[in-house]
Parts: structure tokens; C-alpha cells; sequence
């Protein structure tokens, strides 16, 4: 038997024999009345050696113990932080201090109350007259001294990640802390937030493959929401003017540092503004976040600092691809540029001009924003749902912009397309494509056509990804780190690795 099966016996032993001395070990409730760090700062000016006549009673779990005879020390950790507990001779009934050492581990929650003072090291500490059993804990914790080493394992055991290591948690308070923010600041200028569908009977808003399930009770196929966009201007034809949504997205995508197929998404829309309304918004929006939650607008990411303090670096698709390719793509020929892309390995991703242009812009440009900068002004086969630009004689291009930062896109807007004729043609059009193999094109959705028909004011609409803001103003290398539980690909038993093995052997043998 190995050391860890020992461990979990052992405390089975004991479950089984506070049970049988009449104590339930997993009891309904229990009162707690004050907190780790509701003690540290009523405390904060209680010197080395005093001992206070208050009674408190706190409740977490036990992370470390220390049994050194006539004293004991104990650490319990609760949400907020931790606070030490002391069990003394002649201070602390014997019977606690023998139902500790004999029934209590590591890892067990318990409740303890007791008096508090500061020791002669100055650690504010509880000297224990009664502890009570609240959950015991059959599986020991990981190694206090590494914690969940294996990113994957913490990913997987995000339980164990959030006990062993505090600054995980802090992460996913200033999460918490950047979407209080976020509403806040749109709540304070009379945006409304809204709810929109996660299931639908047709998807859209944007270009990407979806996730397909079924309803029984109609007997329909259905989708997973990847963008609320549709129905957020449904409102906007109805008569609100400002409107967000913080929603689940779902996208049938690849996964990596910057992409989960469920993910956090934000969306605003509103009336009356066109897409400089909307860089505006954006840039003042994560300036206040910034100041908000972290008190500056620099962040240091691995070996950069990046700083969000506007007005943000503005630059359009083409100035880009003409600084950073070296080609005049305005004056380009789809040929020039098909034979420019593949000269320099670039792979395209349709066709047409536009899509030649925006294959070009994410091989040679993306990477080189690291400091937040719009990228305006985007070719119009590039999203089905956006105005014409009112500058541009052409009809090449629409009013579009991406925030690119740590080259990686961030935020994406819209002077909205509010022509039916327009928009029906467009969705018309990638319909076609979709039909013609094109998984990430969107279907032709006449609900959506009649609400236009019906009148949308002038809108802007942006779109911010929120897990994607969140790796940037925590500091964090990947989506992974900011959802706590982040899609994995499910392990493989015993079994199920050993029949993968034979069908392989088994295969292996049939080309022979």
C-alpha cells in the first residue's frame, strides 16, 4: 500500500471512530461568527503578548499543525485569509486538545472558538477552549511547499488550486471586481442590461462555427449562442437606446491561450452613435476599469508594460498592412495580392480582395500591437452586419474597428447596418457561402430582416471579450487562468486507454 493510500485509511479509521463516539462529522450548520480578516484588522494594534478577554468563534479549513506537547499550533483558512489557532496547556481543555491530535488532519474544516491575543512573534492567533468537527476530509491536500505544480492538473482540480494557492483566488476576485466595474460604469451612464438567448433557432452576429443540439419536446434542432448581437438590435428597433449584455458565448473553435469554447462576451449597443462613438466608449470604458480596480493604467505582462491610458494609437487595416507588409494593398489588384500572399506564405482566406486584405493584415500586423490600438476601417467582406464607409468611394470598405493589444484582439465595433435591403442582401450572400461549405458563415435570418424593416435608428455596437480584458489587467498567461473551470479534454481510464491501445494494434495489423 503506498503512502498516499495509507493516509486516506487512516482517516477513514477515524471517521469511523468519531462516529462511533456519537459525533456527526459532516453536521448541518454552524456559526461563525467573525472572519479571518475581520480579526487581522479589528486587531491590527494588539501588541506582541497580550491577551484580550474577547471570545470569538471562526470556522475554515485546517492547513497546517503543529503538536509540539504542552502546545499546539494550528492554521485555519477561511475565504478571506488565514489566522492562527493555539492549543496550551492548562488554557485549553485536555479533552480538545486530545480529540485534535486523535481525530482531527490537514485538510479537515473545523470551528473554533476561543480568545484572542498576539504572540511573542506577533502572529494575532486564537487560544482554542472548544473545537467542533465540521467536514472531514478523506483525501489529503497537495504538498504545502508546491501546491499543484502541473498547470494542467490545476486546471483540472481548480478545487485544489483555489486551497493551496491564495493568488489564485485573488485572480478571480479581481474578476469579480472588473465586471462590478464594468456595470457600474454603463449602469451610471443609463445603459440597461438585458438578457439575451443562449439557445436559438438560427445563430449569428458573427463568423464562427457552432455548437448544433436538439429539443426534444419540439422536435427542432437548436444552437448555442455565439454572439448576442441580433437580439440586442431587436431592442434597439423596439425603443431602448442603450443596452448591454454580459453573456456566455459558444464557439465550435480551436483552443489555446486566448480562446475556450464557452467564453465571457460583452456587448453594448447604442442609438444614435456610429462606430467613433463606440472607440470613444471603449477606450474611456477600460481607462476607468484600470483606475478602478487596479489604481493605474499600466500593467505589467511578462516583460512588457502596457499602458490603457487614452487616447489609444489609431490606425486603419490598410496604413497597417502598408507599414508592416510592405504593400499598398488600396492599390493592389486581387492578383498582385493573391501572388504577394503566396510569395510570402501567407495563407488566404478567400478570394475576394477583402478577405486577400484580411489575410494579410493577421499574417503580418496583429503581432505587432502590443499597446492597445484600434485598427479602423476593415474591408466589407469581412463581417456581413456593418455600414458601408461613408468616406470611401470604392465600396471596398465599412466602418469596423478592432482593439488589437499584446497582439491579440480585444474589442470589436460597428456603425451598424440598419438597411433592410442591405442586409438582406448581405446575409443572402452568406447564406450561399454557408451552404457552399463555409462553416463559419452566417445563415440568412428574415426575423432579423423584418425587425430592420420595421426601423432601427442610426447604432453603434461593441463588443469586448471579457475573459480576454481579464488576462490582460490580471497579468495572466492564458483564458485558462481567469475561467475557473476551463474546458479540458476528459481523461481516459485504464480501460478505456487499454482498448484505445488494441484498436490501434488492431489497425496497425490490417495495413500489414
Amino acid at each position: 500500500m503506498g503512502r498516499e493510500d495509507l493516509m486516506i485509511s487512516e482517516r477513514r479509521r477515524k471517521l469511523k471512530e468519531v462516529r462511533d463516539q456519537g459525533i456527526n462529522p459532516y453536521p448541518y450548520s454552524f456559526e461563525k461568527k467573525a472572519s479571518a480578516t475581520e480579526l487581522q484588522e479589528k486587531y491590527i494594534n494588539l501588541k506582541s503578548e497580550v491577551h484580550t478577554k474577547d471570545n470569538t468563534t471562526i470556522a475554515g479549513r485546517l492547513m497546517l499543525f503543529r503538536d509540539m506537547g504542552k502546545i499546539a499550533f494550528g492554521t485555519v483558512q477561511d475565504e478571506g485569509g488565514k489566522i492562527q489557532i493555539v492549543l496550551q496547556e492548562g488554557e485549553t481543555p485536555q479533552k480538545i486538545k486530545e480529540f485534535t491530535k486523535s481525530s482531527i488532519d490537514i485538510g479537515d474544516f473545523i470551528g473554533v472558538s476561543g480568545t484572542v491575543f498576539r504572540t511573542k512573534r506577533g502572529e494575532l492567533s486564537v487560544l482554542v477552549n472548544k473545537i467542533d468537527l465540521l467536514s472531514k476530509s478523506l483525501l489529503p491536500l497537495p504538498d504545502k511547499w508546491h501546491g499543484l505544480e502541473d498547470k494542467e492538473e490545476r486546471y483540472r482540480k481548480r478545487h485544489l488550486d483555489l486551497i493551496m494557492s491564495p493568488e489564485v483566488r485573488e485572480v478571480f476576485n479581481k474578476r469579480e471586481k472588473i465586471i462590478d466595474a464594468i456595470r457600474a460604469f454603463l449602469k451610471e451612464r443609463t445603459f440597461h442590461e438585458v438578457d439575451t438567448p443562449y439557445l436559438q433557432t438560427i445563430y449569428g452576429g458573427a463568423s464562427a462555427r457552432p455548437f448544433k443540439t436538439h429539443l426534444n419536446a419540439l422536435d427542432i434542432d437548436l444552437f448555442l449562442a455565439i454572439s448576442p448581437e441580433l437580439y440586442l438590435k431587436r431592442l434597439i428597433v423596439g425603443g431602448y437606446e442603450k443596452v448591454f449584455t454580459i453573456a456566455r458565448n459558444f464557439r465550435n473553435e480551436g483552443i489555446d491561450r486566448w480562446h475556450n469554447p464557452e467564453f465571457t462576451m460583452m456587448e453594448i449597443y447604442q442609438a444614435y452613435a456610429d462606430y467613433n462613438d463606440m472607440m470613444e466608449l471603449t477606450e474611456t470604458l477600460i481607462e476607468h476599469i484600470c483606475k478602478e480596480v487596479l489604481g493605474t493604467t499600466k500593467i505589467k505582462i511578462r516583460d512588457k508594460e502596457i499602458d490603457f491610458k487614452r487616447p489609444w494609437k489609431r490606425i486603419t487595416m490598410l496604413e497597417a498592412i502598408k507599414k508592416y507588409a510592405k504593400i499598398d494593398a488600396a492599390k493592389s489588384s486581387e492578383k498582385e495580392l493573391t501572388e504577394f500572399a503566396r510569395k510570402n506564405k501567407v495563407e488566404i482566406k478567400g478570394n475576394t480582395w477583402g478577405m486577400i486584405v484580411q489575410s494579410l493584415f493577421e499574417h503580418f500586423c496583429e503581432k505587432e500591437f502590443e499597446q492597445p490600438t484600434f485598427v479602423i476601417d476593415h474591408p466589407v467582406e469581412t463581417t456581413p452586419l456593418c455600414k458601408p464607409h461613408r468616406n470611401d468611394s470604392t465600396g471596398r470598405l465599412i466602418e469596423r474597428f478592432e482593439v488589437f493589444c499584446l497582439g491579440t484582439e480585444l474589442a470589436n465595433a460597428y456603425s451598424e447596418l440598419n438597411d433592410p435591403a442591405l442586409q438582406r442582401i448581405r446575409l443572402e450572400e452568406q447564406q450561399k457561402q454557408l451552404t457552399s461549405g463555409d462553416e463559419e458563415a452566417n445563415p440568412h435570418d428574415e426575423d432579423f430582416v423584418n425587425a430592420l424593416e420595421v426601423g432601427m435608428p442610426p447604432t453603434g455596437g461593441l463588443g469586448i471579450g471579457i475573459d480576454r480584458l481579464i488576462i490582460l489587467l490580471t497579468g495572466t498567461d492564458s483564458i485558462r487562468d481567469v475561467i475557473l473551470f476551463p474546458f479540458m479534454k476528459p481523461l481516459l481510464s485504464e480501460s478505456d486507454k487499454k482498448e484505445q491501445r488494441e484498436e490501434k494494434d488492431g489497425r496497425t495489423h490490417r495495413k500489414k
